[in-house]
C-alpha cells in the first residue's frame, strides 16, 4: 500500500513525498486507520520504525487548515527539548505545502517567541512538560481547544519522574480529545495511566519490542579494562564508517572520550545535558550534516534522536539498564537501512550483559578483533572460546576526516 490509500490529504501527501518517503512503514499502515477514524490509540514499535509520521501525517490531515489566533489543536508532548525540536521539524516538513503552523516550547531558551507564537496562534504544538507548564501557571496558553493529544516515547516520561506533570497537563485538555500513546515499550507501570487517559483505545505493537530491529546486526567486543580506549580506536580504524554514534555512561567520561578521539585526528563533538541548549543543538547539527563524523553522548541522545544514516553505533560503556541497549543500538538501522552496533565491555560488566541478553531474549555473539594486540581477559577463556575474528571492512582513505 502507498499513502495514497489512506485517505491522507494532498498537502500532507506531497510534503511527505517531498521528503523521500515512498512506501508506509509497518507502523504507519496500523496507525493510519486509527488516527484518522478519531479513535484512541496506545501504539509500541521499535524505534526507527516511523512513529512520528505514523501519527504526524494522519493528525495534519485532520487538522487541514490554520486557524488564525486559535488555540492549539493538537499538543505533542515529548520528554526532551532535542526531541521536541524533532518532533517540530517533522511536522513544518509533512505540512510544508498547506498553511498550518507548528509551535515548539521547550525550557533552557526564553520565553519571548513562544508567546509570540502562540498569540499569533498556532495549529500543532510541540512541548516538553516542565515548559508547558510554566506557560500555562502565566496564563499564556489556553489547551481547552486541544482534539487530539499526543504523549510520545511515554516510557521515556515514566523514566524521567515526568508522569505528574503529565498528569497535571492533560487535566487542561479538553475531555472529549483523541488521544495517542506513542512509545517504544509499554511497561506495566503505565497501566495506571492509560486507563485514565485513553477510552477504549485500539492497541499495535509492531515487532518484539524488547529487542532490536532486524536491520541492526550488534556484538560484543569483551577486553581488558586497561585496553577499553584502545580497543575503540582500532574499531573505528578498521570499520568504514560514514557516521558512528558512541555511547559512554557518565557526561564526564563521554567529554573524556570527546577529547581522546579528537587528539587522535577524528572529527567529534560531544553531546550531554551539561551543553547549553545551543551547544546541544549545535553539536546535533553537526553531526547530521557531516561536519562532524563521530558523536560522544551520554543517554539523552539514545531516545528519539532521529539522524539519518548513522552507520555504526559503539556502546563504550555497557548501559546498566536492558532497555538502554536497545534503544542506544536503535540509533543506527533506522528507516530500513542496515546498522551495525558493537558494545565493548568488561569483567566487570558481565552482570549487565546477561541482564541484556535476557531482555532481548537471546545471546549476543562474542567477537574478537582480528590484528588487534589482546592482553590476557579472563572473559575469553568464559565467553568467547575459540572464537573466530570477525571480518571488520577497513576504513578507506577517502572515508577519513578531510
Amino acid at each position: 500500500m502507498s499513502f495514497l490509500d489512506f485517505g491522507l490529504s494532498e498537502e500532507i501527501i506531497h510534503g511527505v513525498q517531498s521528503m523521500g518517503y515512498v512506501d508506509p512503514s509497518p507502523i504507519q499502515l496500523r496507525a493510519f486507520p486509527v488516527v484518522l477514524s478519531g479513535r484512541d490509540l496506545i501504539a509500541s514499535a521499535q524505534t526507527g520504525t516511523g512513529k512520528t509520521a505514523a501519527f504526524g501525517l494522519p493528525i495534519l490531515t485532520k487538522l487541514a487548515k490554520h486557524k488564525a489566533g486559535g488555540k492549539p489543536r493538537c499538543l505533542v508532548l515529548e520528554p526532551t527539548r532535542e526531541l521536541a525540536a524533532q518532533v517540530e521539524t517533522a511536522f513544518r516538513d509533512f505540512s510544508r505545502f498547506s498553511d498550518l503552523t507548528v509551535g515548539l516550547m521547550y525550557g533552557g531558551v526564553g520565553y519571548g517567541k513562544q508567546r509570540e507564537d502562540l498569540k499569533a496562534g498556532v495549529d500543532s504544538l510541540v512541548a516538553t512538560p516542565g515548559r508547558l507548564l510554566d506557560h500555562l501557571e502565566q496564563g499564556s496558553v489556553d489547551l481547552s481547544g486541544i482534539e487530539i493529544l499526543v504523549l510520545d516515547e511515554v516510557d521515556r516520561m515514566l523514566d524521567m519522574g515526568f508522569l505528574p506533570q503529565v498528569r497535571r497537563i492533560v487535566e487542561q485538555c479538553n475531555k472529549n480529545r483523541q488521544t495517542l500513546f506513542f512509545s517504544a515499550t509499554i511497561p506495566p507501570e503505565l497501566q495506571g495511566l492509560t486507563q485514565w487517559v485513553v477510552r477504549d483505545p485500539a492497541i499495535i505493537e509492531i515487532g518484539r519490542t524488547h529487542s532490536p530491529a532486524e536491520t541492526i546486526t550488534h556484538a560484543l567486543y569483551p577486553v581488558a579494562r586497561d585496553q577499553k580506549f584502545d580497543l575503540l580506536l582500532a574499531l573505528l580504524e578498521k570499520t568504514d564508517y560514514s557516521s558512528v554514534l558512541i555511547f559512554c555512561r557518565t557526561k564526564v567520561g563521554a567529554d573524556q572520550i570527546a577529547a581522546k578521539l579528537k587528539s587522535n585526528k577524528h572529527s567529534v563533538v560531544a553531546l550531554h545535558s551539561n551543553r547549553t541548549q545551543n551547544e546541544r543543538m549545535d553539536a546535533l547539527e553537526g553531526f547530521k550534516s557531516g561536519k562532524y563524523e563521530v558523536m560522544v553522548a551520554t543517554d539523552i541522545a539514545a531516545r528519539g534522536i532521529d539522524v539519518a544514516g548513522v552507520s555504526h553505533v559503539i556502546n563504550f560503556d555497557v548501559p546498566q539498564h536492558p532497555e538502554d541497549y536497545v534503544h542506544r543500538i536503535g540509533r543506527t538501522g533506522r528507516a530500513q537501512n542496515v546498522g551495525d552496533a558493537f558494545t565493548i565491555f568488561t569483567g566487570e560488566d558481565l552482570e549487565h550483559v546477561v541482564k541484556i541478553e535476557y531482555f532481548i531474549g537471546t545471546k549476543i555473539a562474542r567477537q574478537k578483533l582480528e590484528g588487534f594486540n589482546y592482553l590476557y581477559c579472563a572473559l575469553f577463556a568464559s565467553e568467547v572460546p575459540g572464537s573466530a575474528p570477525k571480518p571488520v571492512r577497513r576504513k578507506t582513505p577517502a572515508s577519513r576526516r578531510r
